[in-house]
This record gives C-alpha cells, sequence and structure tokens, in this order.
C-alpha cells in the first residue's frame, strides 16, 4: 500500500513532474487517484489549479499562485513527520516520572542513567513525593510513569501496574544497640522500643501492616525526611524501619537488621503507567538495587 501523501503533496509533485501520470507513478498512486486528489483540491479553493494538455498539465494563475503556500505546507509537513519519528525511536520527547523517596536512594537513579544512555535525546523530569501524589498526578495526565509502593499486597489500581520487584523490611538501630548483632527480628522483641515514624498514625506509614498483628508502636518522634529519621536513630532517640531499597543509603553508624517476614510482609514496588496509554519501545534490565528482590525494565514511551 502506498505511503499516503497530503493534498498539497500531491499539488507539488504534479507541478514539479507536470504530468498526471508521471506524479501518480512516483507517489505510487493510480493516475485516477491523483486526478480525483487535485479535483479535490480545486473544490476546496474555488479556481482549477492545472491546465489539462493534451500532453502533461501546466499551472493556472491561481495554481501559481498557490505554489508557494503549498510548498511551506510541504516543508512544515516534513518537519513534523521528522519529528513524530523521532519520538517513536525515543529521539526526542519528554519523560516525566515522579517516584517515592526510597526509590530515589538507588533504584531510580540507576534506571534513569541506564535510559539517559540509550536515549540520550529524551527530556526527563522527576517529581518527588508519597505514592498516592504520584498515582494521583499520572491519572491526571501530568507524569507519563511512577514508580509507586503498596504493601497491601495487590497492586496499584487506576493504573497499569508492571511488577519491578518486592522488598522487605529492616529495623535502623543505633550501633551499640543490645540487639544489633542480631540477624534477624520479630516485632515483640521490640515492643519497649521508641519509634521514629514518619507520622503520628502508624497506620499512614510503614507500620500499618503490622496493626493487625497487634503490634502497636510507641512513637517516640516523628521525621518525615529519611535523613532525619537516620539523625535521630544514630543518636539513640529510638528505632525506625528501613524498607531494603534505602539499605545500601544507611550512614554507617547504624545496625540494619532485617525483621522477620510474618510481622512486615514485604513491599511491592511498580512502575505505574496510565491505564490507556500503552508502553511501547524496548524494555531493557538495569541493575537491581543492592540487596534487592529483581530487575528494573526500562519503560520507554
Amino acid at each position: 500500500m502506498p505511503t499516503p501523501h497530503s493534498l498539497y503533496e500531491v499539488f507539488l509533485r504534479v507541478a514539479r513532474l507536470a504530468s498526471f501520470t508521471a506524479a501518480a507513478r512516483s507517489l505510487g498512486y493510480t493516475q485516477s487517484a491523483v486526478s480525483r486528489q487535485i479535483q479535490t483540491l480545486e473544490d476546496e479553493w474555488g479556481a482549477p489549479l492545472f491546465d489539462r494538455l493534451p500532453r502533461g498539465v501546466r499551472l493556472t494563475e491561481a495554481g501559481r499562485v498557490l505554489l508557494p503556500h503549498a510548498e511551506a505546507v510541504g516543508e512544515r509537513l516534513r518537519t513534523a513527520r521528522a519529528e513524530l519519528d523521532a519520538l517513536r525511536t525515543l529521539g526526542a520527547g519528554r519523560l516525566r516520572i515522579g517516584s517515592f523517596a526510597t526509590a530515589d536512594a538507588a533504584l531510580l537513579p540507576r534506571a534513569l542513567a541506564a535510559f539517559r544512555t540509550r536515549h540520550p535525546a529524551v527530556a526527563l523530569t522527576r517529581t518527588e513525593g508519597p505514592s498516592a501524589k504520584h498515582l494521583a498526578l499520572l491519572a491526571a495526565g501530568e507524569l507519563d510513569l511512577a514508580v509507586v509502593a503498596d504493601t497491601s499486597g495487590r497492586p496499584p489500581r487506576d493504573c497499569t501496574p508492571h511488577h519491578l520487584l518486592d522488598e522487605r523490611m529492616y529495623v535502623a538501630l543505633p550501633g551499640g544497640h543490645r540487639l544489633a548483632g542480631r540477624t534477624g527480628l520479630r516485632l515483640a522483641e521490640l515492643a519497649d522500643e521508641e519509634w521514629i515514624a514518619a507520622g503520628t498514625r502508624p497506620e499512614e506509614t510503614l507500620m500499618h501492616s503490622a496493626l493487625a498483628g497487634g503490634f502497636r508502636p510507641r512513637t517516640g518522634f516523628v521525621a518525615a525526611d529519611w535523613i532525619a529519621k537516620q539523625g535521630f536513630v544514630a543518636a539513640g532517640l529510638g528505632v525506625t524501619l528501613v524498607p531494603e531499597l534505602a539499605a545500601s543509603s544507611v550512614r554507617p553508624d547504624l545496625a540494619l537488621v532485617p525483621l522477620h517476614p510474618d510481622d512486615t510482609p514485604r513491599r511491592g514496588v511498580y512502575a505505574a503507567t496510565p491505564r490507556d496509554r500503552p508502553v511501547t519501545g524496548r524494555r531493557g534490565p538495569a541493575d537491581p538495587p543492592e540487596g534487592g528482590r529483581g530487575r528494573v525494565g526500562i519503560l520507554s514511551r
């Protein structure tokens, strides 16, 4: 099937070759198809654009007036096609990504570095914040991809989720803590500890999945910032949960001990894309985060 051309491209080809038949041959059309398209253009402008001669055609005065404008239209169409081809081949465009805090520690930077190496002409923008915020931005069309976390055991809704990995939880303890040398911990062993939490309501923090088992953490200080949490723990003011994605960025004067999976289920991490917009292009693996349990795909649009 021949490549479709605009009426103006057909007009320019006929004007250049002075023949419907020759233009049709060069475009891969039939002579009658070219004739119909020229007639459509003449009807649109209300004037004949070519004199039909015994051998070929020639521009009328109206055709000569239209010619430079058609050339300008043709140039714009060629530019548009080149830009669209660049988008399809990831030679241009933009990728808007949102991610939660601990994904920014290693997972997302590595994925973006790999993506930029492969597609340096694509502009990358990133927003930060909680997963709920990014899912809302995704639904509103303000993000193309969101790296989100979910501890409910179910993929996030109102999007197309692409499972990346599952991460376990660690407990961060001061370096000299009595439990610092353990290879694993149960929450019951931490019943007397004060916790450094992201909020005053445990059900809105990483601890929420532990509440079903009856564990009620004693919140000592609230610190939403990840660096601040580590500082409070290092000062001996409490303990805190650390997702596996953030384990490689924990300060060296803290001890990390894995929490028993029966007490805190693994957290699912997903690359979420808009529900009605399929992910196209190439996908390739990037290195998993240190200690991570999966491989993250480079999702390209």
